[in-house]
């Protein structure tokens, strides 16, 4: 019987009978371009729940529509329509009870916005109601007591204009819309308060970004830009205001270089805060995501008078570094930045759930002592979360995430979908915990190639992502999440190894390592084989022989598998010399530095292409990775596949390869899907143990239009 580690854990089955924990996990994913198929992009941006917790409803400002999704079993999420927008776009959307409003923007310019908040009914999807803003409305919420909503009348600046800076012209305000029965809207009756001269930023151009009101009524608002905080009454009258303030960061990294190195500092580094939300009646949170000047990479706990009672600091960020899921291309400017946010309580315990929406990540942490709030789970998210949803009362947790990268070959944007429950954490399933370097965290991602050692820890590379930084991972995947307990970085002449792209390693048998490098003309990069230390010094290196160089496209080394003498390589795709659908296996023997060749024939792709993306050697036979480049529903071939080396008839390049015949081992897509998120694309590594136990990792492109996800886990075949 074939048996998957990740299944059991994803499934709860390893749970404890009693005395088990509570986590969340993720349950399922919902593409949001089931809702409109015929739009090409869409998003999932702010999110609600109607009160009974059975239907979410979100925000897709690209595509013009307000999304429903029918949460009755919420394993299982259905499409259950659109509604399409009279004239602008969704930026917000609240519900109380049945009635679901919707901030429209309706803006002709930065200089002449507009807005019109509507009220829609959730069954029928009628329009029940629609209230004039008198300009760009971005947030929305409502009171507890279903007394009226709050919307934030932003009027955004134009950052092409004078720099992108304020002020600008016309200044934001605030919206209180009272309410009446069934979520009736009084238009006459709301009031716009006024919210210039409070900050020592810009004071006449206020811009509002994000409201949350608690159970007495009163209002709190970010004014992300003037880097300062208002709580309003019900009744609109100022009650307090701050400045959001500043930290100093020492340790993180600005400059974005291909490399993971948090030895920089930030001095006086502004919160500029985007969301917020109330803790109780006295206290709210802040995330400190950034704009103009700013961001602090975390977030800041505030009493309602200005007093600040606690800021996270960098811990945020070193958290997402040390699970994989720090976005190296944001480091000059906000890192992991924290932006969406929601509170709520489940099992008697206050919860704040913090949205990284460049790492992709959701941070549970729990807020019993809004001084010492405590990290609990990193949840995995899909591509950049924007909002997110809490409904206590079934104990899930929603998170909409508004990247759709199909235009580029990544993924669509999804809403996810957790369960709080009586089970192990799922996620994450590699960690650098506890490992420092410098004094900093370790940062690691693009997973690429793997092996396993004799004491049954895993060698793995990263590849050319971070390529000013190339580095051997050793892994112990006996700890559960498995760890990364050394990086070796591999050298040339005492200096980091450039012009490198690891995408495979094997044991040299004597200590130390053979890399192979995939190659890459157009940037230098050479297809090789490098012998490197256990220092991760480079001793040595193979080059293609010329026959081969000759027919070299880009997709080169994926893999490289020891057997005595010989390294097999395995070459993704296609050469020039290849039929269509056959990608080279090549071999190299050590002692008379022969090469050789042979044909593996690549499954027929249903969409995009097929390649091979490793390859190891386990009891007679080679192993190998086989898949697709595709995400999602998309994906067809994720597989691992074997041959005997008894088969392995090589041939002198320029001959006519065999053919091999592989037959299948294990298909990767029950397990891909097993998580409750959309299958990823990239299976890379493979490492086999002694027994013939298989762990197989993803890699997950340096977070870069990549959820940050990777996947870890071990399958023992029949």
């Amino acid at each position: 019987m074939r048996v998957s580690l990740l299944t059991l854990v994803a499934t709860g089955a390893l749970a404890a009978p009693a005395m088990a924990e509570m986590n969340f996990n993720r349950i399922a994913s919902f593409p949001v371009a089931l809702n409109t198929p015929e739009a090409d992009e869409t998003s999932a941006e702010i999110i609600a729940a109607t009160g009974d917790g059975m239907t979410l409803v979100y925000s897709d400002s690209p595509a013009g529509v307000i999304g429903f999704i029918d949460i009755t079993d919420p394993a299982n999420p259905v499409a259950a329509g659109s509604f399409a927008l009279p004239a602008g776009e969704p930026t917000a959307v609240s519900v109380l009870d049945r009635t679901v409003f919707v901030a429209e923007n309706t803006s002709e310019s930065f200089t002449e916005p507009s807005g019109v908040l509507h009220a829609l009914d959730a069954d029928s999807r009628a329009v029940i109601g629609s209230c004039d803003l008198g300009g760009q409305p971005d947030s929305t919420a409502v009171a507890p007591d279903g007394s009226f909503i709050t919307v934030a009348i932003e009027n955004e600046r134009d950052e092409d204009l004078g720099e992108g800076r304020v002020p600008q012209m016309p200044a934001g305000y605030l919206v209180i819309q009272p309410l009446g029965g069934g979520g009736n809207m009084d238009c006459a009756a709301q009031i716009r308060v006024d919210l210039t001269g409070l900050a020592d930023v810009a004071p006449e151009d206020p811009e509002p970004e994000f409201v949350d009101v608690n159970a007495n009524g009163d209002i709190v608002v970010t004014l992300q830009e003037n880097n300062h905080m208002v709580v309003v009454s019900a009744a609109g009258e100022v009650l307090s205001h701050f400045s959001a303030g500043a930290v100093d960061l020492a340790g993180v990294d600005l400059t974005e270089d291909g490399a993971l190195r948090f030895v920089e500092s930030q001095p006086g580094r502004v919160r500029e805060p985007d969301a917020v939300q109330w803790i109780d009646t006295e206290h709210f949170v802040i995330a400190n995501e950034g704009d103009m000047d700013g961001g602090s990479r975390g977030f800041t706990v505030f009493h309602r008078d200005g007093t600040e009672l606690f800021d996270s600091g960098l811990s945020f960020e070193y958290a997402l570094v040390e699970i994989g899921h720090y976005p190296e291309e944001r480091s000059g400017n906000k890192g992991v930045e924290p932006e969406g946010m929601e509170v709520a309580t489940f099992g008697g315990v206050p919860m704040m759930f913090l949205l990284s929406e460049r790492g992709s990540i959701v941070g549970v942490y729990d807020m019993t002592d809004p001084a010492a709030p405590v990290l609990a789970q990193l949840l995995p998210s899909g591509i950049s979360p924007e909002g997110a949803i809490a409904i206590p009362e079934r104990n899930l947790l929603a998170t909409a995430n508004e990247f759709d990268g199909r235009g580029d070959g990544a993924a669509p944007a999804h809403v996810m979908i957790y369960e709080y429950q009586e089970a192990p954490a799922a996620y994450p399933h590699l960690t650098s915990a506890g490992l420092t370097e410098d004094g900093a965290p370790v940062g690691w991602g693009a997973i690429s190639g793997q092996v396993m050692a004799e004491d049954g820890t895993i060698f793995a590379v990263s590849d050319s992502f971070y390529g000013m930084q190339p580095t051997i991972f050793h892994i112990d995947v006996r700890e559960t999440p498995a760890r990364i307990v050394d990086a070796i970085r591999v050298t040339r002449e005492g200096q980091p190894a450039q012009l490198m792209d690891m995408e495979g390693i094997a044991l040299d048998g004597e200590g130390g390592f053979w890399v192979a490098s995939e190659g890459r003309a157009d940037r230098l990069v050479p297809s090789a084989l490098y012998r490197v230390g256990a220092d991760g010094a480079i001793e040595d290196y193979v080059t293609l022989p010329q026959a081969i160089l000759d027919v070299q496209r880009r997709h080169g080394f994926e893999g490289v598998a020891r057997v005595g003498d010989t390294l097999y390589v395995a070459v993704q795709r296609e050469w020039d010399d290849d039929p269509q659908n056959h990608a080279k296996v090549l071999s190299y023997n050590i002692g008379t530095e022969e090469w050789g060749v042979i044909h593996y024939p690549l499954t027929e792709p249903a969409t995009g292409w097929v390649g091979l993306s490793e390859v190891a050697a386990h009891d007679g036979h080679l192993y190998f990775i086989e898949r697709d480049n595709q995400h999602a529903a998309s994906a067809v071939t994720k597989q691992i596949t074997r041959v005997a080396l008894s088969g392995m008839e090589m041939v002198a390049p320029g001959e006519t390869p065999n053919v091999l015949a592989p037959e299948l081992v294990v298909d990767l897509l029950p397990d891909l899907a097993s998580t409750g998120g959309y299958v990823l694309d990239k299976v890379e590594g493979l490492a086999i143990a002694g027994d013939g136990t298989m762990w197989i990792s993803t890699d997950n492109d340096g977070v870069d239009d990549h959820s940050g996800e990777t996947m870890l886990w071990s399958v023992t075949p029949e």
